[in-house]
């Protein structure tokens, strides 16, 4: 049995998978969790790294590294970084955004030149916000590299020319089918900075001190979208920290909404993609303010047949999809017949998915036709919220056996670049299949008309009272 290892490096935890490449059958994994925190010093992924690999590399031939997108990691021309990384989660850019779309001629301009709007999210947001908040950091910057970049340079012993891929890539907002834009850079920094190599899907860019190969490595929605074997007509629906919605497709898309972002997949192809900031934290909030606890997600939620007209706009951490930075959630609709925890918990997995269901139909106005939708991430493995996705997609929900798929994404990688084939590895991927009743469909339906004329009725929403 050859052996190959996956990295997933989240925003949460750093995951190390070791799968037979011949099949994925993992026989090791491991993780160690990260602060929860917006900006972190790279080096905590470094060292989150060697105590979750510490005694599983055993054997290991390959390694590929799957990395939280867009995070924004400045170094030296040592390598090191001259300030701590923002995350993808990280809000404060969200102006730098507004001011980058203005000055090069609109949300247009932007879709025709990178495939997507930047949004706080995005890298080259964020360097704008450094250049104009973090002069001294500035001065000292570079280069730029993304989270999977660092990780993969560190692992090839900080030595050679730093890579990334063109999935991880096209989530900076200064990457283009044909290439980098240079000069977007410039625009955002006030000068350039150098950039990673942009290595092919299955290459193998170096190795580690031990004689590891190392494979490009991709970002976590590439990674996932690899590790879930998505074909044509599947949709995925990640529900993790954010929540996105995204499929495999053959060109680049170029929405000048801003809604659908135009990344590039882990192997060769495209993956357009909506991302929330909000999900899977938006339901353990909902358990709490009900005096519960997590595991009685499902026995609240499905212990009333609809939330009664109760509606959660669930964007409690401010908002990504729509752009809402500095909005709050919003409860409406409260009576004293649905003023009870079932009713509460029932609204907040409706908000939730009436959110991503939104997306979902983003991605089909791509071009994209929904066949299934594949569930994933830790909310997904509620039966509450398998049932009444559903209903609300539609269409079957395909959850697949819980798995690091971030990790495996990246472990398939690896076998990728170890076996130097025209295709990645075929890997079986188990799971259960939940079909939609009618009678959820319809009430899905009129959860979310509620839902969108709440929405509109709030503009504008609330805001945080910490927002700047």
């Amino acid at each position: 049995m050859r052996l190959v290892a996956g990295v997933d490096c989240s925003t949460q935890a750093t995951k190390v998978v070791v799968c037979d490449a011949a099949t994925g059958e993992v026989v090791r994994e491991a993780r160690t969790a990260h602060p929860d925190v917006t900006e972190i010093d790279p080096r905590v992924w470094w060292q989150a790294w060697q105590q979750t690999s510490s005694g599983l590399l055993d054997g290991v031939e390959a390694v590929a590294v799957g990395g939280q997108q867009h995070g924004m990691v400045l170094v030296d021309e040592a390598g090191a970084p001259v300030r701590d990384a923002l995350l993808w989660n990280d809000n404060r850019s969200a102006y730098a955004a507004d001011d980058l779309v203005a000055e090069l001629g609109g949300p247009q301009a932007w879709a025709e030149a990178v495939g997507l709007v930047p949004v706080a999210s995005f890298t080259v947001t964020k360097l704008r916000w450094t250049a104009e908040h973090d002069p001294a950091a500035a001065d000292r910057a570079t280069g730029v590299l993304l989270p999977h970049d660092y990780l993969t340079h560190r692992l090839r012993g900080g030595t050679g020319e730093p890579t990334t891929d063109r999935g991880d890539a096209s989530g900076t907002g200064y990457w283009a089918a044909d290439g980098y834009r240079t000069d977007l850079v410039e625009r955002a920094f006030g000068r350039s900075l150098a950039l990673p190599r942009v290595a092919g899907p299955a290459e193998v860019v170096g190795h580690t001190p031990d004689g590891i190969a190392l494979g490009a490595g991709t970002g976590d929605n590439m990674a996932a979208g690899l590790g879930l074997g998505l074909q044509p007509g599947d949709v995925a629906v990640s529900l993790g920290t954010s929540g996105t919605v995204f499929a495999v497709a053959d060109a680049q898309t170029h929405d000048p909404s801003g809604i659908v972002a135009g990344f590039a997949d882990a192997t060769g192809g495209f993956l357009p993609l909506v991302c929330t900031l909000n999900a899977a934290r938006v339901l353990q909030a909902a358990v709490t303010m009900a005096g519960a606890r997590l595991e009685d997600l499902d026995r609240l939620a499905l212990s009333v047949p609809s939330a009664d007209g109760l509606v959660l706009l669930p964007f409690l951490d401010g908002e990504r999809t729509p752009p809402l930075p500095d909005a709050t959630g919003l409860l409406h609709g409260l009576t004293r017949h649905n003023a009870t925890p079932g009713h509460l918990v029932r609204a907040a997995v409706e908000g939730l998915l009436c959110g991503l269901a939104d997306a979902v139909d983003a991605v089909e106005a791509t071009g994209v036709t929904p066949r299934r939708i594949v569930l994933i991430g830790g909310a997904a493995r509620s039966t509450a919220v398998q049932r009444l996705a559903a209903g609300t997609f539609g269409v079957p929900v395909r959850v697949p056996d819980p798995g690091e798929y971030v990790a495996l994404g990246a472990a398939r990688q690896a076998a990728w670049a170890l076996a130097g084939t025209p295709e990645p590895p075929a890997w079986t991927v188990g799971g259960r299949t939940v079909a939609p009743v009618e009678d959820d469909v319809v009430g899905a339906a009129a959860a979310r008309s509620r839902y969108h004329q709440v929405l509109a009725d709030a503009h504008p929403l609330p805001t945080s009272p910490t927002s700047s």
